[in-house]
């Protein structure tokens, strides 16, 4: 399941912040980032609150001083924080508050997005739909703008 959090992580955020700085590759990459627990045998940081605040804070920190590389790598941590709310990964409580719900709660489980079942495909079939819309949304169909998005991660709404 990666179409779903791709897209709707890209939505949300160009909805949200509205910054032509945001680096929307990077924020794809942050939201689809947690499910590669997946292969790795359960939920483990990348599905918590903590490791998404880390991640905000490790930003924040190596690139101090440099504002538009800070923005630009945001979208990591930004993109984690949707991957949480859309894969409704704060209605565990001792895998979202982890390490403060205890620490022995990681790993050995499946992960959310993989233990849905056929709901996880109707979910991927709404994320292809919502996919379909930031096409358009986006108007990627036009060249240039496609080459923007891949070079430099911009997308900006096609006006009417």
């Amino acid at each position: 399941m990666v179409i779903w959090f791709a897209a709707l992580s890209v939505l949300g955020v160009s909805l949200v912040f509205d910054s032509a700085g945001i680096d929307y590759r990077l924020v794809i990459l942050g939201s689809v980032l947690p499910a590669v627990d997946g292969v790795l045998g359960g939920p483990w940081p990348t599905h918590t609150l903590a490791a998404c605040v880390v991640a905000m804070g490790l930003v924040m920190v190596v690139a101090r001083g440099r504002r538009l590389v800070q923005r630009r790598w945001l979208g990591v941590p930004i993109g984690m924080f949707a991957h949480l709310v859309l894969d409704a990964t704060w209605a565990d409580t001792e895998v979202f508050w982890w390490p403060f719900a205890g620490v022995d709660v990681l790993g050995g489980s499946r992960v959310p997005e993989f233990s849905r079942g056929a709901t996880g495909l109707v979910i991927e079939a709404a994320g292809v739909v919502a996919a379909v819309y930031a096409w358009r949304r986006f108007g990627l169909a036009d060249p240039a703008r496609r080459r923007s998005f891949l070079k430099h991660g911009r997308l900006s709404v096609e006006a009417a």
